[in-house]
């Protein structure tokens, strides 16, 4: 009998149409967490942050499913309260080194260059970048002063390509990749294809909020026009000395 697969997914609501109603036990971690797991072969497979690729380009990504966007995405975005080129410094959570890196690139193409800083409030001089849940939560609460530069959107007028923001990787010496990447992205599919389900199975969230944010801010497919936004990632992180070298073209199961 074969050992169960060793699966690792981020916690975020974005994660819950790709990982809802697995059969088997998954490790549901942040982002860098989840990362370090999968480098140190901890975890077969992880939905992790599409930069853990760029950076150790050892993995297969499960073709066909991921986290993305083609626009706005909502849920990563730095909250700032005068204009963006006013700002000195960004507070960073490490938790997504994703949007992190996209964020130096997005400055970096506009000529901005910021500190990033680990905490401090938001000011005139100061803000912050905020993902998933975090993001979600303080739109929610904030009281209208905040301005918000939505890096999905950035990256689509920039780029006119959508943006990666999570992929299945999985670990090289892992022996059933075609058999496991076959069952995520079925169930991907199978998801999408009942949202309604997918939303009424998430009791903490707005189910008019996650219409809107699975229907409208999220893409959920890898596919061709995915993979060019993705590779240009990682030729941006290399322009503006984020890695050593563009990574080879990602192999797909």
């Amino acid at each position: 009998m074969a050992a169960p697969v060793r699966l690792g997914c981020v916690k975020y609501l974005n994660a819950r149409p790709l990982i809802h109603g697995w059969d088997g036990p998954v490790q549901f971690d942040h982002p860098s967490a989840l990362c370090r797991q999968l480098a140190s072969g901890e975890l077969d497979i992880a939905l992790v942050s599409s930069f853990e690729y760029l950076r150790n380009p050892i993995y297969a990504a499960v073709d066909g499913v991921a986290i993305a966007s083609d626009g706005p995405v909502y849920s990563v975005i730095v909250a700032h309260l005068a204009p963006l080129n006013f700002m000195r410094e960004v507070v960073v959570d490490p938790a997504s080194e994703t949007s992190i890196n996209l964020l130096q690139c997005l400055l970096g193409e506009r000529e901005l260059a910021p500190a990033l800083v680990r905490e401090g409030e938001i000011t005139t001089e100061r803000g912050q970048l905020l993902i998933g849940d975090q993001a979600i939560r303080f739109r929610e609460e904030s009281d209208g002063r905040h301005r918000y530069y939505d890096l999905g959107a950035a990256w689509q007028e920039q780029t006119s390509l959508p943006f990666v923001y999570a992929l299945w990787l999985i670990r090289p010496e892992f022996a059933r990749k075609e058999k496991v990447a076959a069952a995520l992205r079925s169930l991907g599919e199978k998801n999408l294809a009942n949202l309604e389900a997918v939303i009424a199975a998430q009791p903490e969230a707005d189910p008019a909020f996650c219409e809107f944010y699975f229907r409208e801010c999220l893409r959920f497919g890898f596919g061709e026009s995915e993979k060019n936004g993705f590779k240009k990632f990682g030729e941006l992180c290399a322009q503006h000395h984020l890695l050593p070298a563009a990574p080879p073209d990602i192999a797909v199961v």
